[in-house]
Protein backbone atom coordinates (compact mmCIF):
# COMPACT_ATOMS: atom_id res chain seq x y z
CA UNK A 1 0.00 0.00 0.00
CA UNK A 2 1.14 3.37 -0.50
CA UNK A 3 1.89 5.42 2.25
CA UNK A 4 -0.70 7.27 4.07
CA UNK A 5 -0.25 11.60 3.58
CA UNK A 6 0.66 13.49 6.22
CA UNK A 7 -2.56 15.07 7.26
CA UNK A 8 -2.78 18.89 6.37
CA UNK A 9 -2.90 21.41 9.62
CA UNK A 10 -5.80 23.75 9.65
CA UNK A 11 -3.83 26.55 8.45
CA UNK A 12 -6.20 29.74 7.90
CA UNK A 13 -6.39 30.90 4.80
CA UNK A 14 -5.45 34.81 5.46
CA UNK A 15 -5.94 38.05 3.22
CA UNK A 16 -2.26 39.38 2.93
CA UNK A 17 1.31 38.60 4.46
CA UNK A 18 3.60 41.53 4.56
CA UNK A 19 7.26 40.28 4.91
CA UNK A 20 10.22 42.56 6.50
CA UNK A 21 13.82 42.12 6.01
CA UNK A 22 15.04 42.92 9.01
CA UNK A 23 18.55 40.65 9.06
CA UNK A 24 20.09 39.70 5.55
CA UNK A 25 23.38 39.23 3.91
CA UNK A 26 23.75 41.97 1.17
CA UNK A 27 22.63 45.30 1.26
CA UNK A 28 21.74 46.43 -2.18
CA UNK A 29 18.52 49.02 -2.58
CA UNK A 30 19.32 48.87 -6.31
CA UNK A 31 18.93 45.51 -6.92
CA UNK A 32 15.98 44.34 -9.18
CA UNK A 33 12.89 43.52 -6.90
CA UNK A 34 9.24 42.28 -7.55
CA UNK A 35 6.49 44.24 -8.39
CA UNK A 36 5.31 43.44 -4.43
CA UNK A 37 8.55 44.41 -2.98
CA UNK A 38 9.47 48.17 -2.05
CA UNK A 39 13.22 49.14 -1.53
CA UNK A 40 15.45 49.77 1.49
CA UNK A 41 15.77 53.39 0.74
CA UNK A 42 11.41 53.94 0.36
CA UNK A 43 11.16 52.07 3.89
CA UNK A 44 13.61 54.50 5.61
CA UNK A 45 12.25 57.15 4.61
CA UNK A 46 8.61 55.75 5.10
CA UNK A 47 9.32 55.24 8.52
CA UNK A 48 11.02 58.92 9.39
CA UNK A 49 14.42 59.43 7.76
CA UNK A 50 14.74 62.98 6.74
CA UNK A 51 18.44 62.44 4.10
CA UNK A 52 19.73 59.24 3.04
CA UNK A 53 23.04 58.11 4.94
CA UNK A 54 24.73 55.49 6.42
CA UNK A 55 22.80 56.36 10.12
CA UNK A 56 19.84 56.43 8.31
CA UNK A 57 20.25 52.94 6.07
CA UNK A 58 20.34 49.10 7.67
CA UNK A 59 23.23 47.26 8.43
CA UNK A 60 23.82 43.92 6.67
CA UNK A 61 25.56 40.63 8.53
CA UNK A 62 25.73 37.56 8.14
CA UNK A 63 22.22 35.63 8.90
CA UNK A 64 18.33 36.14 8.59
CA UNK A 65 15.46 37.68 10.12
CA UNK A 66 11.96 38.89 8.70
CA UNK A 67 8.64 40.32 10.64
CA UNK A 68 5.72 38.78 9.04
CA UNK A 69 2.42 40.83 9.53
CA UNK A 70 -0.77 38.77 8.25
CA UNK A 71 -4.34 39.96 8.30
CA UNK A 72 -7.23 37.61 7.90
CA UNK A 73 -10.62 39.78 7.74
CA UNK A 74 -10.46 41.80 11.09
CA UNK A 75 -7.32 40.08 12.49
CA UNK A 76 -3.54 41.09 12.67
CA UNK A 77 -0.85 38.86 13.93
CA UNK A 78 2.50 40.07 13.98
CA UNK A 79 5.36 37.55 14.09
CA UNK A 80 9.64 37.25 13.94
CA UNK A 81 11.19 34.40 11.95
CA UNK A 82 14.32 34.71 13.35
CA UNK A 83 16.14 37.48 14.05
CA UNK A 84 20.04 37.37 12.89
CA UNK A 85 23.50 37.00 14.62
CA UNK A 86 24.09 40.55 16.66
CA UNK A 87 21.56 42.16 18.83
CA UNK A 88 22.76 45.86 18.37
CA UNK A 89 22.47 45.65 14.75
CA UNK A 90 18.84 44.07 15.07
CA UNK A 91 17.63 46.96 17.37
CA UNK A 92 18.99 49.35 14.94
CA UNK A 93 18.05 47.96 11.64
CA UNK A 94 14.50 47.60 13.42
CA UNK A 95 14.32 51.31 14.51
CA UNK A 96 15.30 52.57 11.30
CA UNK A 97 12.54 50.88 9.74
CA UNK A 98 9.92 52.24 12.23
CA UNK A 99 9.13 48.41 13.71
CA UNK A 100 7.34 48.62 16.92
CA UNK A 101 8.58 45.90 18.89
CA UNK A 102 6.40 45.66 21.41
CA UNK A 103 3.24 44.42 18.46
CA UNK A 104 5.50 41.02 17.90
CA UNK A 105 3.51 38.60 19.44
CA UNK A 106 5.44 35.58 18.92
CA UNK A 107 9.01 34.40 17.17
CA UNK A 108 9.74 31.41 14.89
CA UNK A 109 13.16 30.25 15.01
CA UNK A 110 13.95 27.92 12.13
CA UNK A 111 17.47 26.40 13.63
CA UNK A 112 19.79 26.19 16.14
CA UNK A 113 22.46 28.55 14.30
CA UNK A 114 24.37 31.94 16.08
CA UNK A 115 23.90 33.86 12.87
CA UNK A 116 19.87 33.14 13.01
CA UNK A 117 19.42 32.92 17.16
CA UNK A 118 22.13 35.43 18.62
CA UNK A 119 19.75 38.59 18.49
CA UNK A 120 17.24 36.58 20.26
CA UNK A 121 17.77 37.90 23.87
CA UNK A 122 18.09 41.58 22.69
CA UNK A 123 14.81 41.00 20.43
CA UNK A 124 12.92 39.80 23.54
CA UNK A 125 14.28 42.50 26.07
CA UNK A 126 12.94 45.28 23.56
CA UNK A 127 9.72 43.27 22.65
CA UNK A 128 9.04 42.94 26.82
CA UNK A 129 10.36 46.66 27.47
CA UNK A 130 7.85 48.10 24.73
CA UNK A 131 5.32 46.20 27.21
CA UNK A 132 4.70 43.11 25.00
CA UNK A 133 4.65 40.15 25.65
CA UNK A 134 6.18 37.24 23.23
CA UNK A 135 6.23 33.39 22.58
CA UNK A 136 9.41 31.66 21.01
CA UNK A 137 8.61 28.99 19.57
CA UNK A 138 11.59 26.26 19.17
CA UNK A 139 12.40 22.52 19.22
CA UNK A 140 15.16 20.06 21.65
CA UNK A 141 17.86 19.50 18.76
CA UNK A 142 18.45 23.26 18.41
CA UNK A 143 20.62 23.57 21.55
CA UNK A 144 23.48 21.02 20.73
CA UNK A 145 26.71 22.73 20.06
CA UNK A 146 27.73 22.95 16.48
CA UNK A 147 31.11 22.99 14.83
CA UNK A 148 32.81 23.59 11.59
CA UNK A 149 35.32 21.11 9.81
CA UNK A 150 37.78 23.63 7.75
CA UNK A 151 39.43 22.23 4.92
CA UNK A 152 42.51 21.92 7.06
CA UNK A 153 40.84 19.42 9.05
CA UNK A 154 40.76 21.93 12.11
CA UNK A 155 37.62 21.88 13.74
CA UNK A 156 36.11 25.44 14.58
CA UNK A 157 33.19 25.79 17.49
CA UNK A 158 30.78 28.31 16.78
CA UNK A 159 29.10 30.42 19.19
CA UNK A 160 26.26 28.84 21.28
CA UNK A 161 22.57 29.81 21.09
CA UNK A 162 20.97 31.28 23.54
CA UNK A 163 18.67 28.86 26.05
CA UNK A 164 15.10 28.20 26.82
CA UNK A 165 16.00 29.65 30.12
CA UNK A 166 18.24 32.74 29.31
CA UNK A 167 15.28 33.68 27.21
CA UNK A 168 12.79 32.86 30.11
CA UNK A 169 14.83 34.89 32.23
CA UNK A 170 14.50 38.07 29.92
CA UNK A 171 10.21 37.33 29.98
CA UNK A 172 9.87 35.61 27.26
CA UNK A 173 7.28 32.43 27.26
CA UNK A 174 9.36 29.39 25.19
CA UNK A 175 7.74 26.76 23.42
CA UNK A 176 10.86 23.68 23.28
CA UNK A 177 8.99 20.93 21.49
CA UNK A 178 9.89 18.83 18.20
CA UNK A 179 6.27 18.74 16.65
CA UNK A 180 4.95 20.97 14.35
CA UNK A 181 2.19 23.76 15.07
CA UNK A 182 -0.05 26.63 14.19
CA UNK A 183 0.95 29.90 15.43
CA UNK A 184 -1.62 32.94 15.51
CA UNK A 185 -5.19 31.89 15.44
CA UNK A 186 -3.51 29.69 12.60
CA UNK A 187 -2.09 32.27 10.46
CA UNK A 188 1.03 30.09 10.51
CA UNK A 189 1.96 26.96 10.16
CA UNK A 190 5.57 25.98 12.28
CA UNK A 191 6.85 22.81 10.91
CA UNK A 192 8.05 20.09 12.71
CA UNK A 193 11.23 17.79 10.84
CA UNK A 194 11.22 18.03 7.62
CA UNK A 195 11.58 14.46 5.83
CA UNK A 196 14.68 14.03 3.87
CA UNK A 197 13.85 11.84 0.69
CA UNK A 198 15.68 13.32 -2.28
CA UNK A 199 18.70 11.66 -2.98
CA UNK A 200 21.19 14.67 -3.70
CA UNK A 201 19.93 16.83 -0.44
CA UNK A 202 22.36 15.41 1.94
CA UNK A 203 23.23 18.32 3.83
CA UNK A 204 26.57 20.02 5.40
CA UNK A 205 29.31 17.55 4.76
CA UNK A 206 31.40 20.06 7.27
CA UNK A 207 29.14 20.20 10.07
CA UNK A 208 29.86 18.87 13.39
CA UNK A 209 27.37 18.29 16.89
CA UNK A 210 27.67 17.54 20.27
CA UNK A 211 25.54 16.88 23.20
CA UNK A 212 27.92 18.19 25.82
CA UNK A 213 31.08 19.96 26.12
CA UNK A 214 33.33 16.97 26.97
CA UNK A 215 31.60 14.86 24.26
CA UNK A 216 33.56 14.26 20.92
CA UNK A 217 32.29 15.75 17.86
CA UNK A 218 30.30 14.28 15.59
CA UNK A 219 29.06 14.10 12.35
CA UNK A 220 25.41 16.44 11.38
CA UNK A 221 25.34 17.30 8.18
CA UNK A 222 21.40 16.88 8.20
CA UNK A 223 20.48 19.27 10.64
CA UNK A 224 17.29 17.78 11.80
CA UNK A 225 16.20 20.61 13.97
CA UNK A 226 15.67 22.95 11.14
CA UNK A 227 11.97 24.21 10.52
CA UNK A 228 10.21 25.53 8.00
CA UNK A 229 7.10 28.29 7.80
CA UNK A 230 4.24 28.70 5.84
CA UNK A 231 1.18 30.68 5.30
CA UNK A 232 -1.20 30.45 2.76
CA UNK A 233 -2.13 33.56 0.99
CA UNK A 234 -5.47 34.05 -0.53
CA UNK A 235 -6.13 33.86 -4.21
CA UNK A 236 -1.99 32.95 -4.24
CA UNK A 237 -0.88 30.08 -2.20
CA UNK A 238 1.29 29.21 0.09
CA UNK A 239 4.09 31.35 1.55
CA UNK A 240 6.95 28.73 2.35
CA UNK A 241 9.90 30.81 4.45
CA UNK A 242 13.16 28.78 4.51
CA UNK A 243 15.63 30.61 6.66
CA UNK A 244 18.58 28.38 5.99
CA UNK A 245 17.26 25.26 3.83
CA UNK A 246 19.51 23.02 5.75
CA UNK A 247 17.11 20.08 5.06
CA UNK A 248 17.66 21.08 0.90
CA UNK A 249 15.27 23.26 -0.56
CA UNK A 250 13.70 20.60 -2.88
CA UNK A 251 12.60 18.77 0.39
CA UNK A 252 11.18 21.78 1.89
CA UNK A 253 8.66 22.02 -1.37
CA UNK A 254 8.18 18.17 -1.51
CA UNK A 255 7.08 18.72 2.39
CA UNK A 256 4.70 21.29 2.00
CA UNK A 257 2.82 20.04 -0.77
CA UNK A 258 2.37 17.05 0.84
CA UNK A 259 1.06 18.82 3.52
CA UNK A 260 -1.07 21.48 1.26
CA UNK A 261 -1.90 19.51 -1.12
CA UNK A 262 -4.76 21.56 -2.67
CA UNK A 263 -2.46 24.86 -2.57
CA UNK A 264 0.14 25.75 -5.03
CA UNK A 265 3.45 27.51 -3.94
CA UNK A 266 3.57 30.92 -4.65
CA UNK A 267 6.46 31.70 -3.53
CA UNK A 268 9.70 30.56 -1.69
CA UNK A 269 11.82 32.85 0.39
CA UNK A 270 15.05 32.90 2.39
CA UNK A 271 18.32 31.42 2.55
CA UNK A 272 19.16 27.98 0.03
CA UNK A 273 22.49 27.35 1.15
CA UNK A 274 23.91 26.89 -1.80
CA UNK A 275 27.23 28.26 -1.47
CA UNK A 276 30.40 26.69 -0.45
CA UNK A 277 30.67 22.66 -0.07
CA UNK A 278 26.75 22.41 -1.36
CA UNK A 279 27.72 24.14 -5.02
CA UNK A 280 27.48 20.71 -6.60
CA UNK A 281 23.86 19.84 -5.74
CA UNK A 282 22.76 23.15 -7.47
CA UNK A 283 22.35 21.65 -11.04
CA UNK A 284 19.96 18.84 -9.27
CA UNK A 285 18.68 21.49 -6.63
CA UNK A 286 17.02 23.81 -10.24
CA UNK A 287 16.10 20.23 -11.73
CA UNK A 288 14.20 19.06 -8.24
CA UNK A 289 12.57 22.84 -8.66
CA UNK A 290 11.11 22.76 -12.16
CA UNK A 291 7.94 20.63 -11.49
CA UNK A 292 6.40 23.04 -8.91
CA UNK A 293 6.56 25.61 -11.45
CA UNK A 294 6.96 28.43 -8.29
CA UNK A 295 6.08 31.67 -9.62
CA UNK A 296 8.81 33.50 -6.93
CA UNK A 297 11.76 32.16 -5.45
CA UNK A 298 13.48 35.21 -3.39
CA UNK A 299 17.06 34.37 -2.56
CA UNK A 300 18.77 35.10 0.59
CA UNK A 301 21.09 34.83 3.03
CA UNK A 302 23.42 31.75 1.92
CA UNK A 303 22.02 30.76 -1.00
CA UNK A 304 25.47 32.17 -2.83
CA UNK A 305 26.06 33.76 -6.43
CA UNK A 306 26.42 30.87 -7.87
CA UNK A 307 23.29 28.99 -7.18
CA UNK A 308 21.61 33.04 -7.60
CA UNK A 309 22.63 32.67 -11.34
CA UNK A 310 21.92 29.35 -11.91
CA UNK A 311 18.29 29.92 -11.02
CA UNK A 312 18.13 33.13 -12.98
CA UNK A 313 19.20 31.24 -15.69
CA UNK A 314 16.54 28.92 -15.30
CA UNK A 315 13.78 30.58 -14.44
CA UNK A 316 14.17 34.18 -15.49
CA UNK A 317 11.89 36.61 -13.53
CA UNK A 318 10.74 34.15 -11.21
CA UNK A 319 13.65 34.97 -9.16
CA UNK A 320 15.10 37.69 -7.12
CA UNK A 321 17.62 38.45 -4.69
CA UNK A 322 16.64 39.61 -0.83
CA UNK A 323 18.22 42.24 0.94
CA UNK A 324 17.84 43.93 4.01
CA UNK A 325 15.51 46.51 4.07
CA UNK A 326 13.29 45.01 1.77
CA UNK A 327 9.74 45.18 2.40
CA UNK A 328 7.22 42.21 0.56
CA UNK A 329 3.40 42.56 0.40
CA UNK A 330 1.72 39.15 -0.23
CA UNK A 331 -1.57 39.92 -0.92
CA UNK A 332 -4.05 39.00 -4.20
CA UNK A 333 -5.22 42.56 -4.67
CA UNK A 334 -2.07 44.38 -4.82
CA UNK A 335 0.57 41.15 -6.39
CA UNK A 336 1.45 41.26 -9.69
CA UNK A 337 -0.22 37.67 -11.21
CA UNK A 338 0.78 34.75 -11.30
Amino acid sequence: MPAARTPAPALKLIDSLVAEVITDDVSDTYVSKTLFAVSEFSNVVLAGAKVISGETLLCANLGFGLRLVSQAENIRHTLLFDTGPEGAIFIRNCANLGIRLGEVEAIAVSHGHWDHMAALPHAVEAIVHDGGKVAVHVNPGMFNERAIRLRSGTVVPVANVPTPGDLEQRGAQVVNDAEDRLLLDGHFYYSGEIPRVTPFEKGRVDHLARTRPDAPWEPDPQLMDERMLVAHVRNLGLIVLSACSHAGIVNVCLHARDLFPDAPIYCIMGGLHLGGVMEQIIPDTVDGLRPFRIPHIITGHCTGWRALHALADAFGNAVSQSAVGTKYTFDARRSSSR
